[in-house]
């Protein structure tokens, strides 16, 4: 058995509790990947320490430096890409071919974080007054605190910690408990890319423990924090108490609208990698389906046989569909939805028991689950579920459609399969969504365009993209006055 550390103060180190977590392979739990660090409150500390004076040498590195030590990053995640894609299907289930995805979105993060490093743009501006220069500059912040979930065990963590390090500020990484493998590789990649090593800090343990303490700590300006909403409420909390910069990526109730006019194949194909994909775990999986009543029968009868067909197993055997949930807790939640479906009335019409016989005994594997017949309101539409269940709602109308998409609390993103042009804008206009696809699933962000939602689903920040950047970084106005006197701004020139 592999016993994995923390890395603090530019060392791998033991936790100070001497405490550890197994790490076992969803797919089959006689597979024990390692265990890993417990860490406690006097890791965070240390970690906290070694980042401050990690921050103080990094932010002198010119940021074209820093945006090449990144374009190394993605030139070793790409060599290892097979070698990365393993280790996360082992620890979380998804198959291959998802989280070789994963890998090539910290690539395309990698590359599109090394040009920025040029660019990071300020202003020029004319002054009000005569021989007088205005600008603005962006400046690194501080420490990072940065904490990632499951779905994603290296795209998300390389979302928030490469624009954080591009722009001149030092990252503690506290990555979900089910994936603590992908994070240490990842740590890993980066210092072998050059990186300085007190720059990046990696914490594994509880979320209510090392979670909480980064999220308290007063040498700590920065949180990023992708997760629950109800987790992301107490960090907002606490954020806001202590005047941090926060981030909060959190949940989503998102809905695939087909309408009567819709590719139907191309519809189907994309409900079944919305809903189904990552075992519907992700804050963008397909939960809801809004069909109009001129297709609902039709797209129905197609989807349940198409989902039925789908092959459950584990996620590094070929030909697998859909992998395992991470956690037996997870499982343990869509149960308890399926019985809520039923006694709120829905109809299930395929799934809704865990997927059992041979290999399957030995993870956490769930049928894929479809309820038609849920009505607008009820706990199937309103909550997420986090798992592979999809709920189809009949609407009558474009406009109903939408009212049902825009009713909930969360607002992440939304799909429209609709040939009608008119149609199409006026979703990009009228639904209340981060992101919204047209004639495409839920899911499918790209790693040079914003990302992030409304409402409940988070705070109005978005990872990504050229945004992320002023996230990561602070403007500072400079002026020049080389007119030699005294001039008074607001005054002088009236």
């Amino acid at each position: 058995m592999t016993t994995f550390r923390n890395f603090i103060g530019g060392q791998w180190v033991a936790p100070s509790t001497g405490a550890y977590f197994e790490n076992r392979n969803p797919a089959n739990q006689d597979d024990l990947i390692g265990q890993f660090p417990a860490s406690g409150v006097a890791d965070v500390e240390a970690a906290v320490a070694s980042a401050v004076r990690g921050f103080e040498k990094w932010k002198r590195t010119p940021a074209p430096a820093r945006g090449d030590v990144l374009r190394r990053v993605g030139d070793l995640l790409a060599s290892r890409k097979d070698e990365l894609a393993d280790i996360m299907t082992r620890e979380m289930g998804k198959p291959l071919a998802e989280t070789r995805g994963d890998v090539q979105e910290g690539i395309d993060t990698a590359y599109y974080a090394a040009t920025e490093g040029r660019r990071l743009f300020g202003h020029t501006v004319p002054s009000e007054l005569a021989n007088k220069w205005a600008m603005s500059m962006r400046r690194p912040i501080g420490v990072c605190g940065l904490i990632t979930p499951f779905n994603f065990p290296l795209a998300i963590p390389t979302w928030k910690a490469f624009p954080a390090l591009l722009c001149g500020n030092s990252v503690i990484l506290k990555p979900a408990e089910d994936v603590p493998h992908t994070a240490t590789v990842l740590v890993e990649i980066l210092l072998e890319a050059g990186l300085p090593p007190e720059v990046i800090q990696l914490v594994h343990g509880m979320g209510e423990v090392i979670g909480k303490a980064i999220v308290e700590h007063p040498q700590v300006p920065v949180i990023s924090f992708t997760g629950s909403t109800e987790t992301g409420r107490f960090v907002g909390e606490t954020c806001g108490r202590m005047h941090k910069r926060l981030s909060l990526e959190m949940g989503g109730k998102n809905a695939q609208i087909v309408l009567d006019d819709a590719d139907l194949d191309l519809a189907l194909d994309g409900v079944l990698w919305g809903a189904f994909g990552t075992t519907g775990q992700r804050c963008t999986a397909t939960s809801r389906l809004v069909v109009q009543a001129g297709v609902h029968d039709a797209l129905v009868s197609k989807l349940a046989e198409r989902a039925k067909a789908l092959r459950l197993g584990d996620g590094r055997v070929a030909g697998t569909d859909v992998g395992p949930l991470v956690s037996e807790a997870a499982r343990e939640k869509v149960e308890r939805y399926i019985g809520i479906g039923k006694e709120q009335g829905a109809t299930l019409v395929c799934g809704g028991e865990r997927a059992t016989g041979g290999a399957l005994d030995k993870g956490f594997f769930f049928q894929p689950t479809i309820f038609t017949g849920v009505k607008a309101g009820s706990r199937l539409d309103q909550e997420e579920i986090f798992g592979p269940v999809l709920s189809v709602i009949r609407v009558e109308s474009v406009e109903e459609a939408f009212a049902v998409n825009n009713g909930v609390r969360y607002g992440l993103s939304s799909s429209v399969y609709t040939a009608n042009v008119n149609v199409a804008f006026r979703a990009l206009q009228e639904l209340d969504n981060g992101i919204t696809y047209i004639n495409a699933p839920t899911i499918g962000a790209e790693a040079h365009m914003p990302f992030g939602g409304v409402k409940e689903t988070g705070n109005g920040h978005r990872e990504g993209g050229w945004e992320v950047y002023e996230f990561y970084s602070e403007t500072k106005v400079g002026y020049v006055d080389y007119s030699g006197a005294l001039q008074r701004a607001q005054i002088d020139n009236y």
